[in-house]
């Protein structure tokens, strides 16, 4: 296994002087799929106080001594190095009511969560895999260590790490551990409300649309507002899928950002509430995206998202369903208000609602992005996006030429700026000024 110079030094100095230390725990896990890993935990035999004796003249950071952890401050960065360790009950379902230290790496290997995580490397022992995860990760099998009910209630994350690492690796989660998950599931309620956000939001990067259908009850628990949408027939031609299961879809074919995989599994959740049927038994979900935009935000802020991503994601929802001409008038508008880089995530996000139907149904629809999509290129590569800060006059200019200062100023420039859009007046200082001064 390789281990960058910066860890390997301190695994050493440990070692000569007396105490074992290994690498463990992702990095292996990922050295033993062929992934480079991004970073490297160590532990030792050695405590907290003979590890700050050992590394005398070194810069520490102890800020996690109390759990046995000590960080050496390399050139390459911090490296945290743990004392073996066992644990106590997890009274909050977070925290380990104690924790002591031992002497024996296997003993710390059988606290961990999944026996694909509960594997060490020493470069003097080589691998130490009391629990079976290289046989587990050769079949492609996520198990917890020891009894999966204890492994979940000690830390009910534990569960939704579980759904992140089978989407992310595309792990069969073993029967038990499976089991367990689901009979443990009120201990997600606990969680603090950001774990379940980072947890959820890593699961969503790499879920595809099974990966959704299989986790939902576990979703459904961390965000109720979804429950609803699970078996809710859409009466509706152009969807095959009930409503979750069209959401499934949609996540899965949006590129793999937060913003767009949120948006996604968040932008149909008002559909129960507004759903109607007509006459000839067609359904119908009037208004739903602005139902749906509010409850996301509603949702995100009680996962405590980013203030940024909040925001992003609740304009993609709410703007889902628009429909745009592919014309030059309504590109330049669309880039003037929203820029390229916004117009494009939403029409990725309207192609993969349209995707997600389950439809083979031709739809004019996607044509009709495609050519947008191209159109926005087009005028931004040529034009630029246009906007008040991009127009060929400004304040000073029309004031120089007479107009006194306050609101008709401001009325003049944003006159020029929707003649400009809509094709009337070329962007050009001159142009601009005879306009308002004939």
């Amino acid at each position: 296994m390789y281990i960058p110079d910066s860890v390997l030094e301190l695994m050493e100095q440990l070692e000569n002087a007396g105490q074992a230390c290994w690498a463990v725990g992702g990095c292996v896990r990922d050295w033993l799929m062929g992934i480079v890993p991004h970073d490297y935990d160590c532990c030792t035999a050695a405590t907290p106080d003979e590890m700050q004796e050992i590394f005398a003249g070194r810069n520490l950071v102890l800020a996690g001594l109390k759990h046995g952890t000590v960080g050496v401050v390399t050139d390459s960065g911090v490296v945290e190095i743990t004392t073996f360790r066992t644990e106590g009950g997890y009274a909050d379902a977070r925290h380990p009511d104690w924790v002591r230290f031992v002497r024996d790496i296997r003993e710390d290997l059988a606290r961990r969560d999944f026996t694909v995580n509960a594997m060490a490397y020493s470069p003097r022992r080589g691998l130490c895999d009391p629990f079976g995860g290289r046989e587990d990760l050769k079949n492609g099998v996520l198990r917890a260590v020891g009894d999966p009910g204890q492994r979940f209630r000690e830390d009910a994350l534990r569960i939704l790490r579980g759904l992140r690492f089978a989407a992310r690796f595309g792990f069969r989660i073993e029967e038990n551990t499976k089991k367990a998950m689901h009979a443990e599931i009120a201990g997600l309620d606990s969680l603090a409300k950001e774990r379940i956000f980072v947890e959820l939001e890593g699961f969503l990067k790499a879920a595809k649309a099974e990966d959704l259908v299989s986790g939902a009850e576990l979703i459904c628990r961390c965000i109720p507002e979804l429950a609803p949408t699970r078996g809710f027939r859409q009466h509706n031609r152009h969807h095959v899928h009930d409503v979750f299961g069209h959401t499934a879809s949609v996540v899965a074919q949006v590129p793999p950002t937060a913003q767009l995989r949120w948006a996604a599994l968040l932008h149909d959740i008002g559909k129960p509430a507004v759903f109607t049927l007509d006459d000839a038994g067609e359904g119908h979900f009037y208004g739903h995206a602005s139902v749906s935009a509010e409850l996301a935000d509603a949702i995100l802020h009680r996962l405590k998202a980013s203030n940024a991503l909040r925001e992003e994601v609740v304009w993609l929802v709410k703007h889902h369903m628009d429909h745009y001409r592919p014309e030059e008038k309504t590109a330049r508008r669309l880039l003037s208000r929203h820029g390229l880089e916004r117009m494009e995530r939403l029409i990725d996000f309207q192609q993969a609602d349209l995707g997600g139907k389950g439809s083979d149904a031709p739809d004019e629809s996607l044509l009709e992005l495609a050519q947008l999509r191209e159109l926005l290129r087009t005028l931004a590569a040529r034009e630029g996006e246009l906007t008040l800060k991009t127009l060929a006059v400004k304040g000073g200019d029309l004031m120089a030429r007479g107009m006194a200062p306050g609101p008709e100023i401001g009325k003049a420039l944003n006159g020029l700026l929707e003649r400009v859009l809509a094709g009337e007046l070329p962007n050009e200082r001159q142009a601009l000024l005879d306009a308002v001064f004939p």
